[in-house]
């Protein structure tokens, strides 16, 4: 995949529309971040891709003060799953559908928890770890950031 300008512009004007803040693309050998500040578009340099996974490493340590917030509030041995993505958050695969899962629910490390919508592609989130759900953070149909706290597990 080559990023050429009309295709970045293509981008810009795809998260200009669709009101998204970050957008991450990449493949085997490079990789680009677009962010939007206030009314403008900005984009990041191309990486290669193992710079890449500095990127998103460093990113989680800014949002997790918001997390941790709200994680004083739940015992210290609750986990949290959050979003790997900026999208929308679904609890189940379809309005008429069960939820993946409610507060009380037993998940097994790997099963589906929810699913988040970007760019009309459904990503289905699945548990890093077993546990109960004590606590889903965000309402179904409702905008989710990157490492957003969806749900904690105890």
């Amino acid at each position: 995949m080559k990023f050429d300008l009309k295709y970045l512009e293509k981008l810009a004007k795809l998260m200009q529309d669709s009101e998204l803040t970050e957008m991450q693309l990449e493949d085997q050998e490079q990789s680009i971040v677009l962010k939007r500040e206030k009314e403008t578009i900005t984009a990041q340099q191309v990486l290669p891709v193992a710079q890449t996974q500095v990127i998103t490493q460093e990113q989680p340590s800014v949002t997790e003060e918001k997390p941790t917030e709200q994680k004083s509030e739940e015992p210290k041995t609750s986990k949290a799953i959050k979003s790997p993505m900026v999208g929308t958050f679904y609890k189940a695969a379809s309005p008429d559908a069960p939820a993946f899962v409610e507060v009380g629910s037993l998940v097994a490390q790997g099963e589906v928890v929810c699913i988040i919508e970007a760019m009309k592609l459904m990503n289905e989130i699945e548990s890093d770890f077993s546990g109960k759900v004590v606590e889903i953070c965000v309402d179904d149909g409702q905008p989710v950031e990157y490492g957003q706290v969806l749900m904690y597990i105890e």
